[in-house]
């Protein structure tokens, strides 16, 4: 015994001892630390379960993303490419028109017959006015109307006899129309009335 122990607490120590064998010389100490373990295995079993469940989760996660980003890049392909090829049946359908207008060039090289090559081009124009209107692009209508700003743009202004103050009485360049948009106002020259 050293000597800054006291003497009484020794016995207690050797009554602690006691009761920690007696617990274990019970069976009440074992089967709560199988009980214990028993607990322990089955809420490992759950983390390990739970783990790879997680790990599954994100996975699918991840490739859902993965396979989303990939949508967006292949629709915003898709959509840059209907941009840039939208006009291709114009664009083929103009190309008829050029071919005509070249054959008709050939034509009128090889041909002293003005009637002729004023009519290779009447077709052309033809051709191309039925092109124009099957992709709704229309000419502006002039004929008897009231300047209207939104349509037309004056590029002077004169006195007409035959046509009131503010009708149109000469068209320039004719405007066009795709759909209900103006692609280009018609350039008109707009009535002042009659001359005094």
């Amino acid at each position: 015994m050293n000597e800054h122990e006291s003497p009484e607490s020794e016995p207690s120590a050797v009554n602690t001892e006691e009761s920690v064998n007696d617990h274990f010389d019970s069976g009440e100490f074992s089967e709560d630390l199988a009980k214990d373990v028993a607990q322990a295995e089955t809420r490992d079993e759950e983390i390990v379960r739970l783990r790879v469940s997680s790990e599954s989760a994100e996975k699918r996660v991840l490739q859902a993303q993965a396979e989303a980003e990939n949508f967006r890049k292949r629709m915003r392909r898709d959509y840059e490419d209907q941009l840039r090829f939208a006009s291709l049946p114009l664009v083929n359908d103009l190309l008829l028109v050029r071919d005509n207008l070249h054959r008709a060039i050939e034509a009128a090289e090889s041909s002293s017959d003005a009637a002729g090559l004023r009519e290779g081009v009447a077709m052309v124009v033809k051709q191309l006015d039925d092109t124009l209107a099957k992709y709704n692009v229309r000419p502006i209508p002039t004929d008897g109307e009231s300047f209207d700003p939104n349509v037309h743009e004056a590029i002077s202004q004169m006195p007409s006899d035959e046509h009131p103050a503010g009708a149109i009485s000469h068209v320039a360049v004719i405007g066009y129309q795709l759909h209900d948009r103006v692609v280009r106002p018609s350039q008109v020259v707009v009535s002042s009335g009659p001359s005094e």
